[in-house]
């Protein structure tokens, strides 16, 4: 399962946010022909909601998600989970890059490469192919929309309620 702090190390909030919308319409594809509202998956995913219409918006652009407008009216994938991959959605936000030599620009390709050079460049095939090869349909799966770990704003709110002391 993706983690957050390795996805946020490598991808803008925006892709972030863009997986998380898609997330959640894929928990929602095998259960409901209703479509959901932009307001109930920022909701489900504590996201703000211009940002969700935002990422929507992109995402219908592209051809990934349908929407329709209206009372009655929200988001639905365009395509079964199966058929997305998280690399689809990674396009729509960021440009193709490759792995920035550590030694700074001009390092690798003047003369010889870096002494990272090949395992970077294996690192960021072994992400890409995991980007290509995962579809939404992980996210479709039963039990799937249930998190595992609690949002980080929520473990913040819980741990300064009344009664509630941090261990340390």
């Amino acid at each position: 399962m993706l983690q957050n702090a390795r996805i946020s190390a490598l991808y803008q909030k925006m892709t972030q946010n863009a997986i998380a919308a898609m997330s959640r319409l894929a928990e929602l594809h095998p259960e409901s022909s209703r479509p959901a509202s932009s307001r109930e998956i920022a909701e489900s995913r504590g996201l703000p909601l211009p940002v969700v219409a935002k990422i929507l918006t992109e995402l219908s652009r592209e051809g990934l998600v349908t929407g329709s407008p209206g009372p009655g009216g929200g988001y639905r994938l365009a395509k079964p989970p199966g058929e997305i991959s998280l690399k689809d959605v990674v396009r729509v936000f960021e440009s193709e890059s490759r792995s920035v030599c550590p030694f700074g620009p001009g390092w690798c390709g003047a003369e010889e490469p870096c002494p990272l050079h090949n395992s970077l460049v294996a690192m960021q095939q072994i992400f890409d192919d995991f980007l290509r090869n995962t579809t939404f349909s992980v996210f479709a799966q039963p039990g799937a929309g249930t998190p595992r770990v609690m949002p980080a704003a929520k473990r913040v709110a819980a741990s300064k309620a009344p009664g509630k002391r941090r261990r340390t």
